[in-house]
């Protein structure tokens, strides 16, 4: 008996064609057995090296393929990758491959979709016997009271998974935890398996498959704005290692709230280098801002408008992108079926308002904090955790703060909000959108505050200068200072921006078509 170990990537074309010729021997030849194992591509190499570690061989590609001889009691004898198979099959089968690079790929995509679902499955079933280990950090936030219901509720795990939360907070908090995690249990949930406290920093995130960043609550004092940058360094480093150390090797990390965002989550990216890929920051939130925004001046309902793209710095300057925004169910005179949507620009005439209110809005939001507490912030993280779980609508674009790796001109490295969708258990940048160019202005003005953000957080930077550009520099010369809020708030105060040198102008007697710049300050 003939018994080989066939192991690659999911998405490899050579591991389709050397499994679709192990597939044909095996059904052609009665002593030909194989075993097929296929790893996600963000595992594979990490596997393979293992593997070769414990078996001392030297291989390094996809797929690697072996002949087992437990029947002579001795460990497997490695055959080599896809041409040694091949050659191997050709020599002792007199069998061969023809298959062509087009059907390779097309295979290899299947494998990969073949192998999600299966993982997704394994989740699932394990789920019913091991509940998802959900922590939440600064749990005496407002935002974690109104977040337990949606979590509770089945509808971001779905109604097959149990879930264990644990309420994560400093020991002043204790007694408030407590009382939330009586409240918590008196919901009765039939989605959750236990609640449960934790104020030592040792016992943090212990087999944890998902971790919510939320804001942490102030503490009265007044801090310039790099006091408050570089004391995001110290909680980010310890949440970072603890993370890595205690939290399960597939845990999903979401970073929440309306403060220095997208820099939380480059720090724990920063101090959690084995799990960046799984660390995010949450923009539905300023999305949700924007929307209704929208949805006020055209008098429907914020749900039916779709496609709003956030840009940059989700807490602080950002590009809120309405080029692709549509809406649905539109009472006008011209009426469709629930399908049917009209580009939103195409129905605001009033390119004053797009360009000067709607910008002014929104900042306004953003400065205050005024429509950005507990609730919208729960809501968002929800929203967002079911997308990463489930997927998200179909067609639909998702605004996301993730790494950046170059996409859009972006600079690689940044955690940087753009345009995604949430497919298989995880996300993908929508690099193929037509006509979403941004000018090197506002791309430059996004990425520098991002940058100094994080080099003043790290100590590489004394002061943090807002960009500005050559033509305004003149008029934008205050110093940029960040006020505490009697409501949990951290906000930037910044110098007026006169933002008509961003914002191209259009004729007000015929519908917005330019792009729409707007930045939003924090």
């Amino acid at each position: 008996m003939a018994k080989f170990v066939l192991a690659g990537r999911a998405d490899c074309p050579f591991y389709a064609k050397a499994e679709v010729l192990a597939d044909y021997l095996q059904k052609n030849l009665p002593d030909f057995q194989i075993f097929k194992i296929t790893q996600h591509p963000h595992v594979w190499e990490e596997w393979l090296k293992d593997l070769c570690e414990k078996n001392k061989w030297n291989h390094e590609d996809s797929p690697i393929i072996w002949r087992e001889l437990l029947d002579r009691g001795g460990k497997g004898l490695l055959l080599g990758g896809y041409n040694e198979f091949l050659e191997h099959a050709q020599l002792y089968y007199g069998v061969t491959s023809s298959m062509t690079t087009e059907l390779m790929k097309v295979i290899a995509q299947e494998n990969l979709g073949s192998h999600i679902e299966k993982e997704l499955e394994k989740e699932a079933l394990k789920s019913l016997i091991d509940p998802l280990q959900v922590w939440i950090t600064s749990a005496s936030a407002p935002a974690c009271y109104n977040l337990i219901p949606i979590l509770t509720s089945g509808e971001v795990f779905g109604t097959r998974t149990e879930i264990s939360i644990t309420l994560f907070d400093n020991k002043q908090a204790e007694e408030h935890l407590n009382i939330l995690a009586m409240e918590t249990w008196d919901l009765v949930s039939p989605f959750l398996r236990s609640v449960s406290v934790c104020t030592r920093v040792e016992e943090a995130f212990l087999q944890a498959h998902v971790v919510i960043i939320l804001d942490h609550p102030t503490d009265g004092e007044v801090y310039t704005l790099e006091d408050c940058l570089r004391s995001r360094v110290p909680m980010c480093r310890l949440y970072g290692y603890l993370i890595q150390k205690n939290a399960h090797d597939s845990v999903r990390v979401l970073v929440g709230g309306k403060t220095f965002v997208n820099l939380k989550a480059a720090l724990l990216m920063r101090y959690a280098p084995n799990i960046a890929h799984n660390i995010i920051a949450v923009a539905l939130g300023v999305e949700g801002e924007a929307k209704a925004a929208l949805a006020r001046k055209l008098k429907t309902t914020p749900s039916c408008i779709k496609d709003v793209i956030i840009w940059g710095n989700i807490s602080g300057n950002s590009y809120v992108d309405l080029r692709k925004a549509k809406i649905y169910r539109y009472e006008s005179a011209i009426w469709g079926p629930p399908h049917f949507s009209r580009p939103v620009l195409s129905l605001i005439f009033d390119s004053e308002w797009v360009n000067k209110d709607f910008v002014s809005t929104i900042k306004l939001l953003s400065t205050t904090g005024k429509q950005f507490g507990g609730i919208l912030a729960a809501h968002s993280i929800a929203t967002t955790l079911k997308y990463w779980y489930h997927g998200s609508p179909p067609e639909e674009i998702v605004s996301l703060g993730v790494l950046s790796e170059g996409q859009f001109g972006i600079p690689e490295g940044l955690v940087f909000s753009m345009p995604v969708k949430f497919e298989n258990g995880t996300w993908v940048v929508l690099t193929d959108l037509e006509d979403i160019e941004i000018s090197e202005e506002i791309m430059t003005r996004m990425t520098s505050d991002l940058i100094q953000e994080k080099l003043v957080a790290l100590g590489d930077l004394i002061h943090f200068q807002p960009y500005q550009s050559e033509n305004r520099s003149a008029e934008m010369d205050e110093k940029t200072t960040l006020p505490t809020t009697n409501d949990n708030q951290e906000n930037r105060r910044v110098s007026d921006v006169d933002f008509s040198d961003l914002i191209p102008q259009a004729n007000s007697e015929k519908p917005v078509s330019q792009e729409p710049i707007n930045d939003r300050w924090l």
